[in-house]
């Protein structure tokens, strides 16, 4: 597998609560989008951890191409 798999081409509207980790699915396999649940063994593809600065509504990647990982940076809107 040498491309991420595209989950849905915008991101997701995500619930984060301060001081959380979180895993972001890098590879696109996970049953639980956006978030990691360890389909990435048979991989190279590795999860994104981040910690959640505030409680807020975060926009995570679903096409996997966005160059602020795990962030969508609106890179969805040229594919």
């Amino acid at each position: 597998m040498d491309k991420p798999v595209a989950t849905q081409n915008e991101p997701y509207a995500t619930e984060v609560e301060k001081g959380e980790t979180y895993y972001w699915c890098a590879c696109g396999l996970s049953k639980k989008q956006p978030f990691c649940d360890g389909s990435h063994s048979e991989t190279d593809f590795k999860p994104i951890v981040f910690e959640a600065k505030e409680s807020e509504t975060v926009y995570l990647c679903g096409c996997r191409t966005t160059r602020d990982a795990p962030f969508c940076d609106g890179s969805h809107s040229s594919l």
